[in-house]
């Protein structure tokens, strides 16, 4: 048995071969584009595993070596510091090192969600991306009229937008805001279709899956948006083993630093999906407001950490609550308390 490391990068990828006592037999450097040439390489090896960074464009590869390898691994770039930390960083050193540690069985693994949860993530991500630049314009259409004190709440809805179309604006700010304007809408419509393309693509989730929505749904303040990226974005919750596993994975654990034995409690790790966080803490504020329960804990929270630890707090154990109810797969109830 041998053991590749790759280093993969946008044009090249650099390989590395050692065997089981971590001899290097061979490096290579290929070419992405010549996806021939790569897998001419990786027949040549016979009995191989190959381990590769977990990066952003890591798939196609993953995808055109796994039918040739005995296993293909994909390592988490944040546990593998090693790398990242050597002072003597080069492609050859990097795809050396993941090659030793693949042979001593040392790589720390990253999940490789299935082509459907693959898609599923797609779709929401595009969905929050067209959100976001639609909160955007509108923000630059309420900077315009503010310059002129003209700002007002209904902005958005039908008779604001009259108002918008007919104030009396300076030809500059009248050409920039028919511009926003015709983004504004645009993006309406790109959400609009978005929206669309993720309920159908719910239409067709095998029976688990949906399932979980209703569970999630079942909860007060989860709706449609949040329980599509809460599923997205967790993907497969039984490769978790505990909540805490899930909170840490969502980036909610607050780091901790302790020293002469005393501890103190730091910020949110954030090192997990920010579109994960993002939704949990605008559903951690609607379960507040709808809860009674849950609002006498968040005021509770707020006079010893200010409102945005406490909501913040309020969402982590909102997510805690979710995964014990997709793991015994029982609705939320009155008597469901935060973890």
């Amino acid at each position: 048995m041998f053991f590749a490391g790759i280093d993969l990068h946008k044009q090249s990828i650099t390989v590395c071969v050692v065997d089981k006592d971590r001899n290097v037999l061979k490096r290579k450097r290929l070419m992405c584009a010549n996806e021939v040439a790569i897998v001419a390489f990786f027949k040549e090896l016979g009995c191989f595993r190959a381990v590769v960074e977990a990066t952003a464009s890591h798939e196609w590869f993953v995808k055109l070596i796994e039918s040739l390898a005995d296993k293909v691994l994909l390592a988490h770039p944040g546990k593998l510091r090693i790398i990242a930390e050597s002072t003597q960083k080069s492609d050859r050193l990097d795809a050396q090192i993941l090659a030793e540690f693949l042979a001593l069985g040392m790589i720390p693994t990253s999940y490789r969600p299935t082509p459907r949860q693959r898609d599923h993530r797609c779709l929401v991500r595009q969905r929050n991306t067209v959100q976001r630049r639609i909160t955007s314009v509108k923000n630059r259409i309420r900077r315009i009229l503010s310059n002129h004190n003209a700002d007002r709440r209904d902005l958005f809805t039908k008779a604001g937008q009259q108002f918008v179309r007919t104030y009396d604006l300076s030809a500059a700010d009248r050409f920039s805001m028919n511009q926003l304007i015709a983004e504004w809408e645009f993006f309406c419509q790109q959400l609009k279709a978005a929206n669309q393309a993720l309920k159908e693509f719910a239409n067709t989730a095998p029976i688990r899956e949906r399932h979980q929505r209703e569970l999630l749904q079942s909860i007060p303040g989860v709706g449609f948006v949040t329980t599509e990226v809460v599923l997205s974005e967790i993907a497969d919750i039984d490769r978790f083993d505990s909540q805490k596993q899930v909170v840490a994975y969502a980036g909610l654990a607050p780091g901790q630093r302790e020293s002469a034995g005393k501890s103190k409690e730091l910020h949110i790790e954030k090192s997990g999906s920010r579109h994960l966080r993002w939704a949990l803490v605008e559903s951690a504020w609607q379960l507040v407001y709808r809860v009674p329960r849950w609002k006498t804990i968040y005021e509770r929270l707020k006079k010893r950490l200010k409102s945005k630890k406490a909501i913040v707090a309020i969402a982590r154990r909102l997510l805690g609550m979710m995964v014990a109810i997709m793991k015994s797969g029982e609705p939320f109830s009155a008597t469901h308390q935060p973890a």
